[in-house]
C-alpha cells in the first residue's frame, strides 16, 4: 500500500509540474507575441518615420590666410583661439619695397598726364596753323587771280605771273603739310579725354597694381571668427600662397552624417532634423534641416577607390554623407567645435522635399566685402594724380599768379 501511495504521488506532482511549464511556456510566448507587437506598432506609428546615426560630425569653413604678395612678416596681432572682427588686420607685412613702387608708379602717372596734355596742346597749335595756312592759300589765290588779269592786258611780265602761280603752289602745299600734321597729332587723341587716354590708362593701371600690391602687404580677415594653425612667426619673409593661420567661423558650422544607403530612401531636402552633440550630451538639442544628400559614397570619393572586380569581393553596405544645416538657437549659448561627435535624428514625415537641389542657388553661399574698398581707393588715388597734374591744377596755378 505504501508504494502504490508514494506512485500516485508522484504522478500527481509531476502533472502539476508539467500543467505549470505549460503555463510557463504559453506565458513566454504571449510576452514574446506581446513584444513582437509593441515592436511592430512601434515601428509603424514611429519608428519608420525616423532614422538616425551617431556617424555625424561638426564641419565648417576653415578659412586659410595666404599672403598674396612676399614679404617680411613684422607684426602678428593675435593667436590661436582669439576672436577676430571681420576686417581686422591679422598679420603686417613690411611695407618698404611697395611704399617705393608706389611712389615711382605715382610719378610715372604725373609725368604721363603732363606729356598727353602736351599731345591735346599740340593738336590745338596744329589747327591754328591750319587755319593760318590756309589764310596764305587764299591771299595767294586772290594775289595770282589778279596778276592773271594784269599779265593778259601785258601790265605785268610772265616772269611775275609766274612768281605768284609758284607762291600760290607753295601756300597750297604748306597747307597740305599743316593738315597732315594736325591729322597725324589728332589721331593720338582723337574720341579721348585726359582720363581715357591709353597712355594714361597704362599707367593708371600700373598705380593700380602698385597699390593694392602696397595694401596686400596687411592680411586682414574676410570673416569674423577663430583664429587656429597659426603657423606664421616673426621675421620669416613668406611667399604668396604660404599658409599663415586659418579662420574659424564657428556660427557657420555644419553637421555632415554619413547613413547607410538603406536608410536614405525616404529622405528629402528640408527634412527636419535634431542634433545632440557629445560635448552637451542630450541635455541640449540642436534643431536643423537637411541641406543636401550626398551625391556619392565617401569610399567613391577616397584617394584609392575601391574595386570590386575581382574575385574576393564582399558587399558591405554603404554610407552617404547628409549635410545638416543647424538653426542658429542654441548656437549662440552652447557653441559648437568643428570635428565634434554628434547623434542625428531625422523626421521623414515631411516628403515634400527634391532628393536633389532642383536649381543652382540665387545667391553665393559665401561672400567678404573686405577687400572692395582696395579698388574704390586706387581709382580715388588715380582721380586725384590726374586732376592734379591735368588742366584743372595748371587753371589754378594761373588764379594764384594772378592774385599775386
Amino acid at each position: 500500500m505504501t508504494d502504490t501511495a508514494n506512485n500516485q504521488a508522484q504522478n500527481e506532482q509531476q502533472g502539476k509540474n508539467s500543467r505549470k511549464r505549460k503555463v510557463y511556456f504559453i506565458g513566454l510566448i504571449l510576452v514574446l507575441a506581446a513584444a513582437g507587437l509593441g515592436v511592430y506598432f512601434y515601428h509603424e506609428t514611429y519608428g519608420r518615420f525616423y532614422e538616425s546615426t551617431d556617424d555625424a560630425y561638426v564641419d565648417g569653413n576653415l578659412i586659410e590666410l595666404t599672403p598674396q604678395v612676399s614679404g617680411t612678416v613684422v607684426s602678428i596681432a593675435v593667436d590661436n583661439g582669439d576672436f577676430v572682427e571681420k576686417g581686422q588686420t591679422l598679420v603686417q607685412l613690411d611695407p618698404s619695397d611697395s611704399e617705393v613702387q608706389l611712389q615711382s608708379a605715382e610719378a610715372e602717372l604725373a609725368h604721363t598726364v603732363r606729356q598727353v596734355r602736351g599731345l591735346y596742346s599740340n593738336v590745338d597749335g596744329y589747327k591754328a596753323q591750319v587755319s593760318e595756312k590756309q589764310v596764305e592759300v587764299q591771299r595767294a589765290e586772290a594775289d595770282y587771280a589778279r596778276r592773271l588779269k594784269l599779265s593778259k592786258g601785258g601790265a605785268i611780265s610772265k616772269e611775275d605771273l609766274a612768281h605768284a602761280r609758284d607762291a600760290l603752289n607753295a601756300a597750297r602745299s604748306a597747307l597740305t603739310n599743316a593738315k597732315q600734321q594736325l591729322d597725324s597729332n589728332a589721331a593720338l587723341v582723337d574720341d579721348t579725354v585726359l582720363s581715357s587716354h591709353p597712355e594714361i590708362r597704362a599707367a593708371a593701371a600700373k598705380v593700380k597694381q602698385a597699390y593694392l600690391a602696397h595694401e596686400r602687404t596687411t592680411i586682414k580677415a574676410p570673416e569674423s571668427g577663430y583664429i587656429a594653425q597659426r603657423s606664421v612667426q616673426l621675421g620669416k619673409h613668406v611667399q604668396p600662397g604660404a599658409a599663415l593661420m586659418a579662420v574659424v567661423p564657428l556660427h557657420q558650422v555644419w553637421i555632415d552624417a554619413n547613413f547607410k544607403e538603406t536608410q536614405l530612401r525616404d529622405m528629402r531636402i528640408g527634412q527636419e532634423v535634431e542634433v545632440e552633440s557629445d560635448l552637451y550630451g542630450d541635455d541640449i538639442v540642436y534643431r536643423g534641416k537637411v541641406e543636401s544628400l550626398g551625391v556619392g559614397t565617401g569610399s567613391a570619393f577616397s584617394l584609392l577607390p575601391a574595386q570590386n572586380a575581382s574575385g574576393n569581393w564582399i558587399k558591405i553596405v554603404q554610407r552617404l554623407p547628409v549635410r545638416i544645416r543647424l538653426e542658429g538657437d542654441n548656437l549662440q549659448k552652447h557653441p559648437l567645435r568643428i570635428g565634434l561627435s554628434t547623434k542625428v535624428t531625422v523626421d521623414l514625415h515631411n516628403q515634400d522635399g527634391a532628393l536633389l537641389p532642383p536649381k543652382s542657388p540665387d545667391e553665393p553661399r559665401y561672400e567678404t566685402n573686405v577687400y572692395d574698398r582696395q579698388i574704390a581707393a586706387a581709382d580715388e588715388l588715380i582721380k586725384q594724380l590726374i586732376h592734379d597734374n591735368g588742366p584743372a591744377a595748371v587753371a589754378m596755378a594761373d588764379t594764384e599768379v594772378a592774385k599775386h
